[in-house]
């Protein structure tokens, strides 16, 4: 997927735990699992809102767009 999470460093940056940040924004450990690991569909973007309020970062702080190599593009 060529969109990349960077979760996990701002999390670090901001030396928040996964736990932490789940509490304060009111999501579940597993659905925030889900976002750090690059495999959610779509993201709300209160919840888009509620992080970025908590880890005081900017959308494109935590997403990056990567276009895929010639090889990935043949598949």
């Amino acid at each position: 997927m060529p969109i990349i999470t960077n979760l996990d460093v701002m999390l670090a940056k901001r030396k928040i735990s996964s736990k932490e940040l789940a509490g304060r924004i009111g999501i579940t450990m597993a659905n925030l699992s889900i976002l750090k690991s690059g495999k959610a569909k779509a993201v709300r973007f209160t919840t888009l809102e509620a992080i970025c309020r908590e880890l005081n970062c900017q959308p494109g702080d935590l997403f990056e767009f990567q276009a895929p190599s010639s090889d990935e593009k043949k598949e």
